[in-house]
């Protein structure tokens, strides 16, 4: 069968690489001229010109722009000889070239195949920026260190390529990535993203209808193709040209233009002629790997185990197999050609992967067992290694190896990979001594995989633990699985708490403040408890904290104060929070990360975490653990509408959505639409943010989630005020904890402090608003951060009769801390001013007016921007013309079209009010034709125009 070529169609390890012409040939025929770039090492190519010429366009790309290939086609097709000569070609062109390959054998043990690749590095590795370093250092195996984040790997590996390619050319090449780690494959699907505008390249290839851990989407894939007819006769014939034409036939029939099979096959043929349609009893590949069984059964039993051990190793590399073995023995494989040894790397290559099977195939129990058990013990320092060989070598129970496992999935949890560490504890738990054992390994991996997201697995996981013990139901681990998974599902908070506080109190930890499943479980049941909302609760849970020996760990103990009662607890445990903030550019566990971060929130702290919030998305954007991704995006949410990033908040908390649905997640959604809430009322869509609070609320009520339906006053409060319905802003601020009382264990109750106060000014409510004021005083609030501080001067500015007052808020909004509260900053500022306007203190007025108008237009915070410009003209405020509004513009519209009249740019204008670039083009877009204009040398005179038109005040 003819088979017209196609994007680079197949080129095998060895069968289709000659320098013998056929006979008669005088001259070189087409499909064997010297390609530029190929060594003349390395044996012609049969029928590849295409191709070959395709990967020499490719190369040229990626010398110019970077550039990324996904191989894929069946077994001996000739993936692998494509990678050849491409690393030829590369090398000829002065490119740096980097190869790997993913291991069967070594699939779980992360970054092995990242180790192949960049090992040549590692003097460049030395040089990069200590962070990027030490990240490398560690993930790679080239230093001892604590445990980097997946993304900072990510980020290491890609500054180190992108360096290396200032000097010439990378390309990286991975051969059988359906075998990578899944560690190594996120990091090489984040690079293989980013080499656009940068002169790296990275070919992978797979078998075809196989999967691998590298997200392929929306990356470049080519299929290789079989030979064609005519190319596979020719390199039969060049081959083997004393065949006979019955069995040359043959041949062709059987491999159907795979170059390997077109080589090995011949061997096999030798006897009577096989029936009709044999090729379709006896698949390909079978007949391959018995070609090869053929070969190896010949060699000495010293090469076959040394092949062997090869094999379980992985990596290929020579030093590190000299290591563990002597390599003298490795001739007579070189010989039949079955390995290849690279003098320049020092790296083994097998000639083919169906090599590599056939050797484990033809291997004794007992022959793979001592292997195994050779590599692990040449490799004491590497846990995750040595334990899944150990475990390769273990048949039965054995606790001491599953000890090892379990220590081993802790390590990979902390640098974020869940499934990895499921992985190695579901190994542990078959090895186990006893079943008690084996229920606690699998509890905690139902755990691990509930608090991650994959609550599928989590409950079949939880439902395996509890069939092998019958006290797994009572262990912390199940019982934490287990509340987990019924919040997320239809379950009610109460019973999830009652179940979890249970299993706390009948377990046996000895209550050791230093057991980690102890551990674990109380900060579930702290969150537990938020959820719930109720005193009962909060005293289950500060009793059972009180139980522990010697004392609960720094960032329980931290969390226990500032999460669920910041106004009583809050202010001793300031030091202590603050010296965990500091550890936070150390810090490998990246779940501590993530709750360090919750601790922050009521304190107004997240300020501080926000690099390392948005290390957590970024690496779950890569694959990582959702559920840290969503902490993360919470606290940034949360940040962005104190501070003023509304298009930040709102971007992140509809992606955070997707992200709770596409990992299961659900249970998480109702922060996000209290997000979107508290943005839509802040920026007059007063309908949306009532409509998603009413959301929180008929979802939280059912499930006994009463934090969330508290939570869910706020938007309506602030969506009241902004249409100017004080009264129902009131009974909503009141609704979590009533005038001159701060609730305990509402600690959301900060949060509408001023809202409170505010509406009972504007409803006649004076002695409840200063009622709140003095509850505020007395709670010594302005301790607890600038922006509380900010928050109780405003109040009694606009609630004592005091000269002092007033001149304490001033000297607090000087202050530059105030200045990142832009929202609450300018609601004070507004309120204040409408004060002194009634006092005719006309000039002070119209300072905090103008910096309120300021800020509410940078949000967009329409409602109160018209209430601030409304203020400013009845204190008789002169506005300058370029200050007029003009053609319909919002606010927020006028705001950008002044700014980028006197010359600043997209991003200049979004640093100054605090959103992307991408927004202000938008909102450009939007003006432009508002004003008639068709660029912005237009806006001046548009602006100075239509401000012409309007009436002076």
């Amino acid at each position: 069968m003819c088979r017209a070529p196609s994007a680079w169609r197949a080129v095998d390890d060895h069968g289709s690489q000659l320098r013998v012409r056929p006979a008669g040939a005088t001259e070189p025929t087409r499909s064997e001229r010297v390609v530029p770039g190929v060594t003349a090492s390395r044996e012609l190519l049969v029928g590849r010109d295409v191709e070959l010429a395709r990967i020499g366009r490719f190369l040229e790309s990626v010398r110019h722009d970077g550039n990324v290939r996904m191989v894929r086609g069946e077994p001996g097709v000739g993936k692998s000889a494509l990678l050849a000569a491409a690393a030829d070609m590369a090398e000829a062109a002065d490119f740096r070239v980097l190869r790997g390959s993913g291991s069967e054998f070594e699939a779980d043990v992360s970054y092995s195949l990242l180790n192949q690749l960049l090992l040549p590095l590692y003097g460049e590795t030395q040089r990069l920026p200590p962070a990027l370093r030490d990240a490398l250092t560690v993930a790679l195996g080239f230093g001892p260190g604590p445990a980097p984040a997946a993304l900072l790997v990510c980020n290491a590996a890609l500054s180190l390529l992108t360096t290396v390619a200032r000097k010439a050319p990378v390309l990286l090449i991975v051969d059988d990535v359906q075998w990578a780690d899944r560690a190594s494959a996120v990091v090489l699907g984040f690079i293989a993203r980013r080499v656009p505008r940068s002169p790296v390249g990275v070919i992978a290839a797979r078998r075809t209808g196989t999967e691998s851990f590298l997200d392929h989407r929306g990356l470049t894939g080519v299929t290789v193709e079989p030979l064609s007819t005519e190319a596979s006769a020719r390199l039969v014939d060049v081959r083997f040209p004393t065949m006979t034409a019955r069995a040359r036939q043959r041949l062709l029939d059987l491999a159907q233009g795979n170059p390997l099979a077109l080589v090995e096959l011949p061997a096999t043929l030798a006897g009577p002629p096989c029936p009709a349609n044999v090729s379709d009893v006896v698949p390909l590949s079978d007949r391959l790997q018995a070609s090869f069984a053929h070969r190896i059964a010949g060699l000495p039993d010293p090469t076959r185990l040394l092949l062997l051990l090869a094999t379980f190793e992985g990596s290929g590399d020579v030093r590190t197999l000299r290591g563990m073995t002597d390599l003298t023995a490795l001739a007579p494989a070189e010989r039949a050609q079955l390995v290849r040894v690279d003098d320049t790397t020092g790296r083994l290559t097998f000639r083919h992967p169906l090599i590599q099977s056939t050797i484990v195939a033809m291997s004794t129990h007992e022959e793979r067992r001592r292997a195994h058990l050779g590599i692990a013990e040449a490799l004491p320092g590497d846990l995750e290694r040595r334990s899944w060989h150990l475990a390769a070598a273990t048949a039965g129970p054995d606790e001491a190896v599953a000890a090892e496992l379990e220590r081993a999935s802790h390590r990979v949890l902390q640098r974020g990979d869940a499934l990895a560490a499921i992985a190695a504890l579901m190994r542990a738990a078959n090895l186990s001594g006893t079943r008690e054992d084996a229920a606690r390994r699998l509890a905690e991996a139902a755990y691990i995989g509930a608090e991650a997201g994959g609550s599928g697995d989590a409950t079949t996981l939880l439902a395996r633990s509890r069939e092998m013990s019958v006290d797994a139901a009572g262990t912390l681990h199940a019982a934490g699985a287990a509340a987990l998974l019924m919040i997320n599902g239809d379950g009610d908070v109460h019973t999830a708490h009652r179940l979890l506080a249970g299993a706390i109190e009948t377990g046996a930890h000895g209550w050791r403040a230093d057991d980690p499943a102890l551990d674990e479980a109380m900060h579930t049941l702290l969150l537990l408890s938020w959820y719930a909302g109720s005193p009962g609760h909060w005293v289950t849970f500060h009793r059972l904290l009180g139980m522990l020996r010697p004392g609960p760990g720094d960032l329980l103990s931290v969390m226990s104060r500032t999460f669920p009662d910041p106004v009583r607890t809050g202010a001793p445990a300031l030091p202590d929070l603050k010296a965990l903030i500091t550890t936070l550019p150390e810090e490998a566990d990246l779940t501590r990360v993530m709750r360090i971060g919750t601790a922050s929130i009521y304190l107004d702290r997240l300020g501080e975490n926000r690099e390392y919030s948005w290390r957590l998305v970024r690496q779950g954007r890569e694959g990582g653990a959702p559920r840290r991704q969503l902490s993360a995006m919470m606290h940034l949410c949360l940040d962005g509408f104190l501070t003023g990033r509304w298009d930040e908040s709102e971007a992140l908390a509809v992606e955070a959505q997707q992200v709770c649905g596409d990992s299961g997640l659900t249970f998480l959604r109702w922060y996000f639409l209290y997000t979107r809430a508290i943005v839509a009322a802040g920026r007059g869509r007063s309908d949306e943010a009532y409509e998603l609070a009413d959301e929180i609320t008929h979802w939280a009520l059912p499930r006994g989630v009463a934090g969330a339906a508290a939570i869910a006053h706020h938007p309506r409060a602030l969506a009241a005020a902004a249409t100017g319905d004080f009264e129902s802003a009131f009974r909503h601020a009141a609704a979590s904890s009533p005038a001159g009382v701060l609730a305990a264990n509402v600690p959301n109750c900060t949060w509408l402090m001023f809202d409170l106060v505010e509406a009972a000014l504007r409803t006649g409510r004076t002695a409840e608003a200063r009622a709140h004021a003095d509850a505020m005083r007395e709670a010594d609030v302005a301790a607890l951060s600038s922006r509380m501080r900010l928050l109780q001067h405003g109040v009694d500015a606009l609630v004592l009769d005091s000269d002092a007052a007033g001149t304490r808020l001033e000297q607090t909004l000087e202050d530059p801390a105030s200045e990142r509260w832009l929202f609450e900053a300018s609601r004070i500022r507004l309120a204040f001013a409408e004060k002194l306007r009634r006092r005719r203190n006309l000039s002070a007025a119209r300072t905090h007016l103008l910096a309120a108008r300021s800020g509410f237009a940078a949000m967009g915070a329409d409602p109160w921007l018209v209430r601030a410009t409304a203020e400013l003209r009845a204190t008789g405020y002169q506005p300058a013309v370029a200050e007029q509004p003009a053609a319909g513009l919002t606010g927020q519209e006028l705001e950008i079209a002044g700014l980028a009249a006197s010359g600043l740019t997209n991003k200049q204008i979004a640093e100054r009010l605090y959103i992307s670039h991408r927004t202000v083009g938008a909102h450009l877009y939007r003006i432009f034709p508002k004003l008639g204009v068709s660029a912005r040398a237009g806006l001046r005179d548009a602006l100075s125009a239509h401000s012409a038109e309007l009436p002076n005040d």
